[in-house]
């Protein structure tokens, strides 16, 4: 990415980036760029950096080789308004410093996340824990919005009632869903930001939780760009092979012909092999 077309990470920062009907990233603030993770190397390695000889092909370097700490060199702080049911996967990642919205101090607000129609499928039959790509019937998908609508407002009504009744908040959320919109803190560093990022935007994530890396990846790639480059071309799009793997691709570059052996290694490979 050039100087020209890169976003200011300054302008995004306080910015309320929008996430589904009430969801949003906030970048709070952020500590050092490409420049500072280029100082880490150069003290870590030395005179075994001379070789490199542009910013750019050091930080890919690192990249390429897993040089994993001078990345740790950059911080980023972020203000995050997500569902709950997105906030448990998120708190999956035990790299970050988090705090989070208490039920217990707080009253929550109704703030409910409701899936757009064309998000609304049904469940794959190849990836048991994910939808399939083709949408339900347009009935179907409105009456289940209709039905998700009526259960929040519902729970939402008997929250409020045992509040006013003087029932205490860590009671009186007990059956508050998982839709429900919650706030939370999350201060990382760029090699577990970027960590993050490789899982949440794989396709086998939810859908959802993919939206907000999208957001979070936006806000990276304007802090760091050469390091987001790189990031895409050796982690994000790469492609990486087993022992086994590499063995059969040797196989076939030498024109050998895959035997049955070879292929009972692995489903994936039959699959591919017998089309």
């Amino acid at each position: 990415m050039s100087s020209s077309t890169r976003e200011d990470p300054q302008a995004l920062v306080g910015q309320e980036l929008k996430v589904h009907n009430a969801g949003f990233v906030r970048l709070i603030d952020f500590m050092g760029d490409d420049a500072a993770i280029i100082a880490a190397a150069r003290v870590s390695y030395g005179a075994g950096t001379r070789s490199i000889r542009t910013h750019r092909g050091l930080i890919r370097y690192l990249m390429r080789n897993r040089h994993t700490s001078p990345f740790e060199m950059v911080e980023l702080k972020f203000h995050i308004k997500a569902p709950i049911f997105v906030e448990r996967q998120w708190f999956r990642h035990r790299t970050a410093s988090i705090n989070s919205i208490s039920q217990r101090y707080s009253e929550m607000r109704e703030e409910f996340f409701i899936p757009e129609p064309y998000a609304i499928r049904p469940q794959s039959e190849t990836n048991r824990q994910g939808r399939a790509e083709e949408p339900m019937l347009q009935e179907t998908a409105q009456w289940a919005i209709e039905q998700w609508q009526k259960v929040n407002h519902e729970t939402y009504s008997l929250y409020h009632q045992l509040l006013e009744v003087g029932m205490s908040r860590e009671l009186a959320r007990i059956d508050l869903p998982l839709s429900l919109y919650t706030e939370w803190y999350w201060k990382i560093n760029l090699h577990n930001c970027l960590h993050f990022l490789s899982l949440r935007l794989d396709p086998h994530a939810q859908e959802e939780i993919r939206d907000y890396a999208q957001v979070i990846a936006r806000c990276v790639r304007a802090i760091a760009p050469i390091t987001y480059e790189a990031f895409e071309d050796y982690v994000l799009d790469a492609v990486t092979f087993s022992k086994t793997e590499m063995q059969l691709l040797q196989k076939l570059l030498r024109g050998e012909q895959l035997t049955s052996d070879d292929l009972d290694h692995g489903e994936t490979w039959r699959r591919e092999f017998e089309r």
